[in-house]
C-alpha cells in the first residue's frame, strides 16, 4: 500500500515549480528552507533565531528518535515551523520538540509532501511570491 504518494492537485503549476520538484521532488532544499524560514517570528520576537539542521539532528540522537521518511531540509523547515509557533507553549522542551518533527514528518496517514504542499498554500494565502528560480 502506497500511502505516501505525492497529492500535488494544481489547476496551473509555475513552470520553475516544476522545474524545482524535477530536482527535489516535494521537499524542502536548503535554499529553499532558508528562505522559508527566513518568513518566520514569533509574537514577541520579530529576530526569530533558527534552528540549524544539525542541531535539531542532535536533539532526535539524544532521544533515540528515528525519523523515517526525512528528505532534504524537511526536519529543518518543520523543526522552525514548531519553534516558531508552538515552542515554550504546548511544545515545552526540545525533547518535545524533537518528538513533534518525527511525528510530523513520520505521520502515518499523511502524504510525502504534505509540510511541503501546506507551506505553499501558507505563502500563496499571505501573499508571498515564492523565487523558485533562486532555489536550484
Amino acid at each position: 500500500m502506497a500511502r505516501r504518494e505525492n497529492l500535488f492537485a494544481y489547476d496551473v503549476m509555475p513552470e520553475n515549480l516544476l522545474v524545482y520538484l524535477s530536482h527535489n521532488g516535494p521537499h524542502f532544499n536548503k535554499k529553499c528552507c532558508e528562505f522559508a524560514v527566513s518568513q518566520m517570528y514569533t509574537d514577541d520576537d520579530k529576530n526569530f533565531k533558527p534552528i540549524e539542521k544539525g542541531e535539531i539532528e542532535e536533539y532526535l540522537r539524544a532521544y533515540g528518535l528515528k525519523v523515517k521518511y526525512a528528505q532534504l531540509e524537511d526536519i529543518t523547515y518543520v523543526a522552525n515551523m514548531c519553534k516558531a509557533d508552538y515552542f515554550k507553549g504546548s511544545v515545552p522542551t526540545e525533547q518535545h520538540l524533537a518528538m513533534y518533527v518525527r511525528e510530523t514528518i513520520d505521520d502515518p496517514d499523511g502524504c510525502e509532501g504534505l509540510i511541503f504542499n501546506r507551506w505553499i498554500a501558507d505563502m500563496r494565502y499571505l501573499g508571498i511570491a515564492i523565487p523558485w528560480d533562486e532555489f536550484l
